[in-house]
């Protein structure tokens, strides 16, 4: 049989049974590291739609998956490759959740919501009828992606919505229990081994009778045996008890068998070494260094920077700036309404260039902020920044060929060569945590080790004893052998202020200046540099506020979070005299990105009436940098 879709691969007889599946299947799909089943789901919503007897209509199919790393390669494979389907709209769970939220009470202050606390109302909603309610109305079919991370209140909503239409709606889960590595999201101990495999088993008893199970089983990401080593294990991870006991057992037996695999690998050495650092700056594929933990992802960063290898440090899953264009695309419109030819116009000229196709950016925004005709509703595009809705697929992404990453954060990503810091055993990481569950810890690894196309190496792990998180903050802090000793604190997403641009008070150049600076002159890997403006505090849990320079030229201030986040890590006890730091150093651009902060503000700089703008986002480790001799250094001493 031919295949018609000339520009994409194939489907194998395993990926055809899939996209064969009438629409209203319950269909279970067990899917191993690099089976193409991002391929297969495309071709899969391409079916859905293509029926003749019985298609179904974009808004009729929800497809949600787990990262917005996820979302986005799916909305980019289905504008290649897709033909009926260019229409579906891919999610991830927040962002549905928000969006169903907003559908039902348009006045409520979803944004303020944490993740799960969003997640949990929309539970509720469901069961209330505001999917039924809201404009696409109830699904005819429903696309999971990445099921195994369905963990907790995201599992509990999807049960939720399969269960409110059980008898109307067919579904496609896919999934591989070998990759559930999200399970410490769940705060019971000792109910994580049951998570791994709960909405499987759930599937499985909710469906007795009509539940189509298939299973993807080739590989098409590793290119070379070295690449896949680790893969013979996924059917033992997928397979681990849910007992606690036996899990923990289980677990540390293969945990143990990827290690050893791992050290059969070439050893890159440690990041100190010039033939290590060579290496990593000549390669010309895409490469990603893989650990544990933040920890180790935050030094490795510092290290690699140290020594002049630029490199993009992994942020958080949950975190999406929005484009630094956006800013700009809005400070240079005063319409209500785009035309696509004006839009595209207004992207061209741009400062900031966009990634990715430009007739899928449109498409995408076209369905956050539609306007009648074929037109953009600017003030819908606007709100979707300032609400924190802007579109998943299209969030912030900085192309670089080195990523250092947690294996977390590097979930349903792939690289041509990939480096895993060697992993301690469970023994060893027993004498470091209170809890240590092996079973995770072993699906971790075998993430890490399944990532490659072609090299797998390992490198030493880096030191982390005197990296510890404050508990109150979640922060990351460098200490010392002291428990009082603070000697730097990790970036976040919103340490740079958002309510007023950088220019618009205290600032030699004025709003506009900086922003045409930013986007001509600041690039991603560049370092920032914070210094204090006085030493005078507004409230007694902030630090002083500190100016964020580039290149000693002042881009804007810091957060009042970050000065409540910096108080509370240097105040080590009540009576504890703070020294605030005369600088704080090494911490780098993650990337431009677009906030929203107040209206009248930006239009007094003249942005606009938007309140729109670009500020630099934050990443990596600040150290502090005294001039003189303080108190706690004195002790030290």
């Amino acid at each position: 049989m031919s295949d018609a879709y000339l520009d994409s691969p194939p489907l194998t007889e395993e990926q055809q049974a899939v996209v064969d599946q009438p629409w209203d299947t319950r269909l279970l799909v067990t899917a191993g590291a690099g089976a193409g089943k991002t391929h297969t789901l495309v071709r899969r919503l391409d079916a859905l739609m293509r029926n003749e007897e019985e298609a179904l209509e974009a808004r009729e199919i929800l497809v949600l998956s787990f990262s917005r790393a996820a979302v986005r390669e799916l909305r980019e494979r289905i504008a290649l490759h897709a033909r009926e389907a260019r229409r579906v709209r891919v999610q991830t769970f927040d962002s549905w959740a928000y969006a169903l939220l907003r559908s039902e009470q348009p006045d409520g202050e979803w944004s303020r919501l944490r993740f799960d606390e969003r997640v949990r109302e929309a539970t509720e909603a469901i069961l209330r009828g505001a999917v039924e309610d809201s404009e696409p109305g109830a699904p005819a079919h429903v696309v999971i992606d990445e099921v195994q991370d369905l963990v907790g209140d995201r599992r509990d909503m999807v049960e939720t919505l399969l269960d409110r239409f059980q008898s109307s709606c067919g579904f496609t889960v896919v999934g591989d229990g070998a990759q559930a590595i999200f399970g410490f999201q769940v705060s019971d101990e000792d109910a994580r081994a049951a998570e791994t495999n709960y909405f499987f088993d759930w599937l499985r008893g909710s469906y007795p009778d009509d539940l189509v199970e298939l299973h993807l089983s080739s590989n098409f990401r590793a290119r070379t045996d070295e690449a896949r080593i680790a893969l013979p294990l996924g059917t033992s991870l997928q397979r681990l008890p849910s007992e606690t006991a036996e899990s923990d057992a289980a677990g540390e037996d293969i945990h143990r068998k990827l290690t050893d695999l791992l050290r059969m690998c070439p050893s890159f050495g440690t990041l100190e070494e010039a033939f290590t650092l060579d290496s990593l700056r000549d390669f010309r594929g895409t490469c990603a260094i893989l650990c544990r933990d933040n920890r180790q992802a935050l030094v490795l960063s510092e290290t690699l920077f140290a020594h002049g290898v630029r490199h993009r440090l992994q942020r958080d899953l949950q975190d999406r700036p929005v484009p630094a264009w956006v800013a700009s695309v809005l400070r240079d419109t005063g319409s209500t309404t785009l035309t696509e030819e004006r839009f595209q116009s207004l992207l061209e000229e741009s400062p900031v260039a966009p990634v990715g196709d430009r007739a899928s950016i449109w498409r995408s925004l076209r369905g956050t902020a539609r306007a009648p005709r074929g037109h953009l509703d600017v003030s819908a595009m606007r709100r979707s920044v300032t609400q924190g809705r802007f579109p998943d697929d299209l969030a912030a992404v900085e192309p670089e060929d080195l990523v250092v990453s947690t294996v977390h954060r590097a979930k349903g990503l792939e690289f041509d060569r990939v480096i895993v810091v060697e992993p301690a055993s469970t023994a060893e990481l027993r004498k470091q945590h209170t809890h240590i569950d092996p079973a995770a810890e072993a699906r971790a690894l075998y993430v890490a080790m399944t990532r490659p196309r072609d090299d797998l190496f390992r490198i030493e792990a880096p030191p982390t004893a005197l990296i510890r998180r404050d508990r109150t903050t979640g922060r990351w802090y460098a200490g010392g052998w002291k428990t009082y000793q603070r000697f730097g604190i990790s970036a976040s997403g919103q340490d740079v202020c958002r309510e007023h641009p950088p220019g618009t008070d205290g600032f030699v150049d004025d709003a506009g200046t900086l922003q045409d600076y930013l986007a001509s002159s600041v690039s991603p890997g560049d370092e920032l540099l914070l210094r204090p403006q006085h030493e005078l505090t507004a409230a007694a849990d902030q630090s002083p506020p500190y100016t964020v320079f580039h290149r000693d030229r002042p881009v804007g201030v810091v957060s009042e979070q970050f000065r409540r986040d910096l108080h509370t890590s240097l105040k080590i006890s009540r009576t504890w005299d703070i020294s605030w730091p005369e600088e704080i150093t090494g911490f780098r651009v993650d990337c431009l990105e677009s906030v929203a902060g107040s209206t009248a503000s930006g239009a007094r700089a003249g942005l606009g009436d938007h309140g729109i703008w670009m500020v630099p986002r934050m990443s990596g480790l600040g150290r502090y940098r005294r001039a003189r001799k303080t108190t706690q250094e004195g002790i030290d001493r």
